[in-house]
């Protein structure tokens, strides 16, 4: 099995890297850190594994698709994508700067589509595969401050969504995962209250399990996934009201 998968340089990409390594993919590991790359392909090398790191910036086309023509040469067909790169920061409405907001949605939605772009149609065309997106809980309604990572994570699961209806009577599944709060750098950043926090590890097992079975969607942990589940359905005024207050959590930097 070939997986490739981006944002593999540290978080929730690494721990699933090593993860799926220690079962037998063969790993084509793609981020922007070209040191941290070469650290972890060693790491599963040294452990009995295949692994080949390629630099590449998600946000760049042309970087994409040469590093999946780079993994195709060297390991073979790309069987597994796991779409994992991502980033967040606040982007309250106070203080709207269009630049940050516009990184958040390059990176988040259109690395994603960079990325599937240069895998899926040969998927396709051998009517076998399986897509998984990385997105969050995050994606399931506004949250106050995280108007670009909310945005970018919403987009991303109404993506994934569309191509699952439109690849169902082919051989190519397509895997939603929406994570909480998850241990990782980018969520160490935060000084703001993180409930149901998982470990790095823990959501690496959680997610290695919905590839293998190649479920449609997967949400975590389920405490955070009920509450968020709920909030959809409450009347909009009344969510404005209790998810503005001081004390609600924000869920931007859920991942990473």
């Amino acid at each position: 099995m070939i997986t490739f998968i981006t944002g593999a340089s540290s978080g929730i990409g690494r721990a699933l890297a090593l993860r799926l390594a220690a079962e037998g993919d063969a790993m084509a590991l793609a981020a922007r850190r070209a040191d941290l790359l070469a650290d972890l392909a060693e790491t599963i090398t040294a452990e009995g594994g295949r692994a080949l790191a390629l630099a590449c910036d998600v946000t760049d086309r042309r970087s994409v698709e040469a590093a999946v023509a780079s993994c195709e040469g060297e390991l073979g067909p790309i069987d597994r994508l796991v779409v994992n790169a991502g980033i967040g920061s606040p982007s309250p409405g106070t203080d709207f700067v269009t630049r940050h907001v516009e990184k958040t949605l390059e990176v988040n939605l259109l690395g994603a589509v960079n990325t599937i772009g240069a895998v899926l149609p040969a998927m396709v065309e051998r009517d076998l595969g399986h897509v998984i997106g990385i997105s969050s809980l995050a994606g399931y309604r506004g949250l106050p401050g995280a108007a670009a990572y909310c945005a970018s994570k919403a987009a991303l699961s109404t993506l994934l969504e569309s191509l699952r209806m439109d690849l169902r009577r082919t051989g190519v599944a397509v895997t939603t995962v929406c994570p909480g709060f998850v241990r990782t750098p980018m969520t160490d950043r935060n000084r703001f209250p993180m409930p149901f926090m998982v470990e790095v590890d823990d959501a690496a097992r959680t997610i290695a399990r919905a590839i293998a079975s190649r479920r449609a969607f997967c949400a975590f942990p389920r405490s955070m996934a009920l509450a968020m589940a709920a909030m959809r359905l409450v009347p909009r005024p009344l969510y404005e009201w209790v998810a503005a207050r001081p004390s609600s959590p924000r869920m931007s930097d859920t991942s990473g």
